[in-house]
């Protein structure tokens, strides 16, 4: 049984029982809905804000996480860019100074890699100043890296062709100390032992007997072996590479043919007295791109300070040559 319902009625001063419209009815239910809309809907938005649900909570999980690994990798890039920086400077005040190459200019190492546009697409990402922050420093320091990389080649081509020019450069006496007898005549204006004139002796003058084993004094290819109508008789000539070339003259016998290559020490003749000679002995020239100079400069692979001193003050003698 429902519950009766009064109202009190100013006209007749009495309560009277209140019986409402199903318009009313109405109109209450739907404004009772709707504040029950406006209420969830409130409750929504302030759970939607504040609240997160177990999938956000996971995706803020991996946001952290990737942020955490991008601020590692960061401060890896600068432990390694310290590093770099220091291989740099070796690279530059010592590696490419002891081949005499130019340092690389710090600009070049350090330039950039692309305009501001270039880690555009990054942007709108959660992690987007760190991410481009990362992406730029990882450009830079692969550049750095390259920049690096090619110098160390160019340095190695010039440790090769160091290496080989100092197999190349006559740097021996072309005969055994043991077997040489004096030496007869130096680099420098002598006595012609033909003519009886000074005239330029352009080399020095190994007194030793016929068929002593004459050596290359450095890596080379012959030149020519063979009989010179210029009065150095039985010849071997020799190029070096890097400029320098050696002549070997007065040969009793030549072990070499023309276009042999050659190793420091290898035998390339004997000690003889062919062409304008008044004895057994070897004429011996050293050529830095085609000017002769002189031999007692070059004996340092094989020459005590003491046997240096020697045959420099033997070679200065302003005596006759034998050639």
């Amino acid at each position: 049984m429902s519950r009766i319902k009064y109202h009190y009625n100013t006209r007749t001063l009495k309560y009277e029982p209140y019986k409402e419209s199903l318009g009313r009815k109405l109109l209450r239910l739907v404004f009772g809905l709707a504040t029950g809309m406006v209420f969830a809907t409130a409750v929504l938005l302030i759970a939607y804000r504040y609240l997160d649900s177990p999938k956000e909570k996971q995706l803020k999980r991996e946001i952290s996480f990737q942020e955490l690994q991008l601020m590692t990798l960061s401060h890896k890039i600068q432990n390694l860019e310290a590093v770099l920086q220091d291989l740099e400077e070796r690279d530059n005040v010592v590696y490419r100074a002891i081949f005499a190459a130019e340092p690389i200019p710090n600009e070049v190492r350090q330039a950039g890699v692309g305009g501001m546009d270039r880690y555009a697409q990054l942007k709108g990402y959660p992690l987007s100043d760190l991410l481009s922050e990362v992406s730029e420093k990882t450009d830079r320091l692969s550049r750095r890296l390259y920049i690096q990389s090619r110098s160390l080649d160019e340095i190695w081509q010039l440790a090769r062709q160091k290496q080989e020019m100092l197999r190349s450069i006559p740097a021996i006496v072309p005969l055994a100390l043991n077997e040489l007898k004096y030496m007869a005549s130096g680099f420098g204006e002598r006595i012609d032992p033909i003519y009886k004139t000074r005239k330029f002796h352009a080399g020095m003058d190994f007194v030793a007997t016929t068929g002593t084993p004459v050596y290359a004094t450095g890596d080379g290819k012959v030149l020519s072996a063979e009989s010179e109508t210029s009065g150095y008789g039985n010849c071997v000539r020799i190029q070096h590479g890097f400029g320098y070339s050696t002549l070997y003259a007065h040969l009793s016998a030549i072990k070499v043919r023309e276009g042999k290559k050659v190793k420091r020490g290898d035998l390339i003749g004997l000690v003889g007295s062919t062409g304008k000679s008044v004895g057994p002995h070897l004429h011996y020239e050293v050529h830095i791109k085609g000017k002769a100079v002189n031999p007692i400069n070059f004996y340092y692979s094989d020459l005590s300070p003491e046997e240096h001193s020697q045959l420099l003050k033997a070679s200065q003698s302003q005596g006759q040559a034998l050639d």
